[in-house]
């Protein structure tokens, strides 16, 4: 009886009571959620660090010799055979194509023989004319001599008078007769002479003829298209049996030596470039295998229609995977900065406009501080002015606003 009193007793008390323990529960959370409230939004911080800085501009290209060589014919002729395929490497003087050459043998064969018939033609001159006009000349002026001898002899018989006038005539016409043939002899000499006209001109037909054989050797040689240096066959546009015109492009060799990246850049990132700026580079095909590169040149003008700068790179040992036109992604390191006050530029707002800025926590307040950037190397960037090291940035993805009070976690450094 006793325990059903107490019960009774206790029941009776909460009805009693109960609207006052319920105003006190709505009286202690309404105190915590103002509190809350008063304090403001929790946020989460990062601390402004000091780090090295790389910036990079990043850019595609192709791989690309400082220079192709178009091969072609030289003359109008029937393909005969084709030596190489496209992606082959040759050698300088090797021969690439064989052109069908039966006409220009002939051409130079007939070349050579008439080189032989000039050669002939002077040497006669020399050993078998020269000697006769010689021979001709002695026999002249010997009979010079006796007609001169005739003609003293018949003027003083002529004075004696022991001849006629008709005598005396007759050896005077054989005295001019011999003179004359002298003269005819001595010309004949002098012209079969080494400084004579017969001479200089069977050696005149004889460089003639040389020359044209020359021509004809080189006509022929023309029927043999061979590399002009060490390189790779890029691209190959006939085949045996075709009819080739002179100047027609046939094949196209990639010389072997200087190998260049060519990079189209945006020009707001021109101000960063510069000669000799390192670059790691890396083939699509082969994206883990990356190479060093150099800039090496920068065009001076840019593209009207795009909007990008021609860049080209050496690279000073090409990988054996690298091949012509070959699709490349170059990382160039355009600055560095060592111990620069840094963020990382997710917590920036706006920061790819003119008036970049962070929400800063003071005295557990947010504060909208514009800041001033330099260097962006990766996820990170350089802030110049509005924050210091150790300054606290809010990283929260929240709405605030300026003056706000915030209740803040334990700033972590990144």
């Amino acid at each position: 009886m006793w325990c059903i009193g107490e019960r009774m007793l206790s029941l009776a008390w909460v009805r009693k009571y109960r609207w006052h323990m319920l105003v006190g529960v709505a009286l202690l959370l309404a105190a915590a959620v103002g509190g809350r409230w008063w304090m403001g939004p929790q946020v989460e911080a990062l601390s402004v660090v000091r780090r090295d800085l790389v910036q990079t501009v990043v850019a595609t290209g192709r791989v690309q010799t400082p220079h192709r060589v178009d091969i072609g014919a030289q003359i109008t002729a029937t393909v005969a055979r084709v030596g190489v395929t496209e992606g082959q490497k040759v050698r300088q003087g090797e021969v690439l194509i064989e052109l069908v050459s039966t006409e220009l043998n002939a051409l130079q064969q007939q070349a050579d023989m008439a080189v032989v018939q000039a050669q002939g033609r002077l040497r006669q001159l020399q050993e078998l004319q020269a000697p006769l006009a010689q021979q001709t000349l002695r026999q002249a002026q010997a009979q010079w001599d006796l007609a001169q001898a005739n003609w003293q002899r018949q003027n003083e018989l002529f004075d004696q008078g022991f001849v006629g006038q008709a005598a005396r005539d007759e050896s005077r016409k054989a005295l001019a007769l011999a003179e004359a043939q002298v003269v005819s002899a001595r010309k004949q000499m002098e012209s079969a002479s080494p400084s004579g006209s017969e001479h200089v001109l069977a050696t005149g037909a004889v460089s003639e003829a040389q020359a044209n054989a020359q021509t004809a050797r080189a006509r022929a040689r023309y029927a043999r298209i061979a590399a002009p240096v060490d390189g790779q066959i890029i691209t190959r546009n006939v085949e045996a049996g075709d009819v080739v015109q002179a100047g027609k492009v046939l094949l196209t060799l990639s010389p072997e030596g200087r190998t260049q990246l060519i990079v189209q850049i945006d020009e707001k990132n021109l101000h960063w470039m510069a000669l000799g700026q390192q670059a790691l580079a890396s083939a699509d095909a082969y994206a883990q295998q990356r190479f060093k590169a150099v800039v090496a040149f920068i065009h001076p003008g840019v593209n009207a229609q795009t909007g990008a700068v021609e860049v080209r790179l050496d690279v000073p040992e090409a990988p054996g995977f690298l091949k012509q036109d070959m699709t490349v992604s170059v990382d160039m390191e355009v600055a560095r900065r060592q111990k620069a006050v840094a963020l990382p530029v997710n917590v920036v707002h706006d920061i790819s406009s003119a008036a970049p800025w962070v929400w800063l926590v003071v005295s557990n307040r947010a504060v909208h501080r514009p800041v001033n950037l330099g260097l962006r190397g990766g996820a990170w960037v350089e802030v110049l002015e509005g924050v210091r090291e150790g300054d606290a940035v809010i990283d929260t993805p929240l709405i605030l606003r300026a003056g706000q009070r915030v209740r803040l976690q334990a700033a972590s450094v990144p």
